[in-house]
């Protein structure tokens, strides 16, 4: 069995314990599908990534992303974290911004003082939900009906749904029935109020019934997802913060930004193992 270098690195947060992990192998070239889903699963970590040469000659690495169910086409937290463990790995980019080959084709990261943020893809589909699968969303969230102020698809290509609730404190207060959503990636979010502080202007929280992580602590595609659809109906500035992970005693921040018809989606990333794996 081959021994591969390995990072565990924390997403979205400066507090190493406070974002959300990802395990990360590098060099993996050597590791068959079926591994790689057997090891995800014992992680039982929201995601698992694995960095191989690019296929496609604009990349400067191809990451596969696996949760303990599935392989994902795109996830955000582990396209800013497989790129911080690649660029810790000595990843040397081809030009100014790095490419990350993926599920979904090609994905731009750029490096800033802020930190790593990549751009969102578009959606793939944003528009409302049928009543009988919102109402069956609601019932398995135990919201009540006005505390719902929209309810979408915000899909982009990793089969987000999203709810907007009505406040921050109504976001908090979910204690999902995991039996209704079944099958369902649920995200909810809903505005800080004044009393809430400044340091961020949504909250959200995201929801994968059967998963071995069923809350996310910090998820880049759904905000990603959600940001498209507050940006196009002007509901949001064009560079904001979204807190998530609080409901679970984390401190994730998302960082928003529109640049003309760019919208990146960046955190903080934090190596916090580092070693070798064998597998």
């Amino acid at each position: 069995m081959p021994t591969l270098p390995f990072q565990q690195v924390n997403v979205f947060s400066r507090d190493p314990l406070r974002g959300n992990p990802l395990a990360v192998v590098l060099d993996a070239e050597s590791i068959d599908d079926t591994r790689m889903a057997a090891f995800a699963h014992w992680t039982n970590l929201s995601e698992t990534t694995f960095l191989l040469p690019p296929t496609d000659p604009q990349a400067d690495y191809r990451v596969r992303i696996f949760t303990t169910l599935e392989e994902l086409p795109f996830a955000g937290h582990p396209t800013l974290g497989s790129c911080h463990a690649w660029l810790a790995h000595g990843g040397v980019p081809k030009g100014e911004e790095i490419v990350q080959e993926c599920g979904i084709g090609l994905v731009r990261i750029r490096r800033s003082a802020a930190g790593l943020a990549f751009l969102a893809p578009p959606l793939l589909r944003g528009d409302a939900l049928a009543p009988d699968l919102r109402e069956q969303v609601r019932r398995g969230l135990g919201v009540a009906t006005q505390d719902v102020v929209d309810a979408r698809w915000a899909d982009n290509g990793t089969g987000w749904l999203a709810l907007r609730l009505r406040d921050r404190a109504a976001v908090l207060a979910i204690q999902p029935d995991y039996a209704q959503l079944q099958g369902l990636k649920v995200g909810v979010f809903g505005p800080w109020q004044a009393d809430d502080g400044d340091e961020a202007q949504y909250e959200s929280r995201a929801f994968i019934a059967g998963d071995g992580a069923p809350e996310d602590p910090a998820t880049g595609s759904l905000n990603a997802g959600i940001a498209r659809w507050l940006l196009s109906t002007g509901e949001a500035p064009e560079r904001y913060v979204i807190s998530q992970g609080t409901a679970m005693g984390r401190a994730g921040r998302l960082r928003v930004e529109r640049v003309g018809e760019a919208l990146w989606i960046g955190g903080d990333c934090v190596t916090c193992i580092e070693g070798q794996v064998t597998l």
